[in-house]
């Protein structure tokens, strides 16, 4: 070959090595100055609601993931609303999204979490795994998903002293905006209630809930300007039912509201199925009680075909009404 011809190879390959390197350095600058720039929103962000009386801190805030991905990294992640009375505490946040759809976010979160309200409620759970992911739009976050495996929930209430425990297995979480509404669904299997100091309540079972929080599609991104707390909201459960399995079946569905102290309030229908199933159940966990739920069992076989019943519940700020004039019960203010 010519010493004219190998140094045009020369040339074009020194040109192409040139090309590549120049691709990459640019590549590397952008990376780092975009996950500087997030960083800077992201800090700027979180303080933006202190106007609200909302504080938020990302400790150690950092993004990784060079080459190909970028994420947001927190060693504990706390928030504090001063308005409504409510604080929560988490642990560990890392997160990523590919370069090529940034839009796309998964992340995972260590536990626990600590919330408390101003009303003496108080929430703490830890779990062995948790990881979500969500999908952003113009709008802000469209949708998200969460799974959680081997959840352990505390929640104790300092102004009526109940306390309770909830277990679930498998726990999944789905969050999605509806025009200007939040649209929620949540399953908890192999779910175990213990209440304080007294036996199971339940044998063991599986919950879902299916609702929409109207006018609170920005619960999902944090644009809501009242944040995450429902005081003064109001929404439709379309289900929510606990089932025991063998047909023992409960469900409630029905309107429903939270005023600005807490306090729960609906029209909410009450379906049972398998009546003396359920009767047999509470029987062996409460045999104190048992000839009032025999009853009971007895009077909502009645209302209904013998094996199932539909009872109207009424709430009115925390106190339950069966038919509208029977107080069976008080919910405590959230």
């Amino acid at each position: 070959m010519a010493a004219s011809s190998r140094t045009g190879v020369s040339g074009k390959l020194w040109l192409l090595a040139s090309g590549v390197v120049l691709v990459i350095a640019l590549y590397t600058a952008g990376w780092f100055y975009g996950a500087s720039v997030l960083k800077e929103r992201t800090l700027s962000l979180l303080g933006s609601q202190e106007s609200r009386g909302i504080s938020a801190e990302c400790a150690d805030a950092d993004y990784r993931g060079y080459p190909f991905r970028i994420g947001l990294f927190c060693s504990k992640v706390s928030v504090d609303d001063r308005t409504n009375g409510i604080s929560a505490m988490f642990g560990s946040l890392r997160s990523a999204a590919q370069v090529y759809n940034p839009g796309h976010i998964v992340w995972e979160l260590d536990s626990p979490i600590e919330i408390r309200t101003g009303h003496g409620l108080s929430v703490s759970t830890t779990w062995e795994n948790f990881q979500s992911s969500l999908i952003t739009r113009f709008r802000g976050v469209e949708r998200t998903s969460t799974m959680i495996e081997n959840a352990k929930t505390n929640i104790l209430s300092s102004a009526t002293g109940q306390a309770f425990n909830i277990s679930a297995g498998h726990t999944e979480i789905h969050l999605r905006q509806n025009g200007n509404d939040l649209d929620a669904a949540l399953t908890l299997q192999n779910t175990d209630v213990v209440m304080k100091d007294l036996p199971q309540l339940l044998p063991r079972f599986t919950a879902n809930l299916d609702l929409t929080l109207t006018g609170r599609a920005g619960m999902i991104d944090g644009s809501d300007p009242n944040g995450t707390a429902l005081y003064g909201t109001q929404g439709q459960m379309r289900s929510v039912s606990a089932d025991l399995g063998d047909g023992k079946l409960i469900t409630v569905s029905g309107p429903f509201s939270f005023d600005e102290q807490g306090y729960l309030s609906g029209k909410l229908k009450l379906r049972v199925e398998q009546i003396d199933a359920w009767r047999d159940s509470l029987s062996q966990a409460f045999p104190q009680i048992a000839p009032t739920l025999k009853t009971a069992a007895n009077m909502l076989s009645a209302l209904g075909r013998g094996k199932s019943a539909s009872l109207d519940l009424t709430i009115n700020r925390g106190k339950v009404f069966a038919g509208g004039f029977i107080q069976i019960g008080e919910i405590p203010p959230i």
